[in-house]
């Protein structure tokens, strides 16, 4: 019996249009999640660290690298200085992936 992969579930339900809808709408919050972790480790540092340099809590920073919210540009402002960073935000056309 072949084992069903969280993949193979993804692809399927890809085909459906409201779900891809959905999982397209939330690929915005996920990207953002992904370069704040990816500046924070780049930098080397851990979400404490991060944190104090923010002055601000662990917590508050897993929260802003977990893509639950859209956090201010001050806030992001905050994170770049704190992991030697420089924010950086462009307009791209509808559509354009990349």
């Amino acid at each position: 019996m072949k084992r069903t992969t969280v993949d193979d579930l993804h692809k399927k339900w890809m085909k459906n249009p409201k779900y891809r809808r959905e999982y397209e709408a939330l690929e915005e919050e996920f990207s953002l999640a992904a370069a704040l972790i990816e500046a924070r480790a780049r930098a080397g540092l851990t979400q404490e660290q991060v944190a104090q340099r923010m002055k601000t809590t662990q917590a508050a920073v897993a929260r802003l690298e977990g893509g639950g919210s859209m956090p201010s540009t001050r806030t992001l402002e905050k994170y770049a200085k704190a992991t030697g960073t420089r924010l950086k935000i462009s307009f791209e056309p509808e559509g354009a992936r990349p």
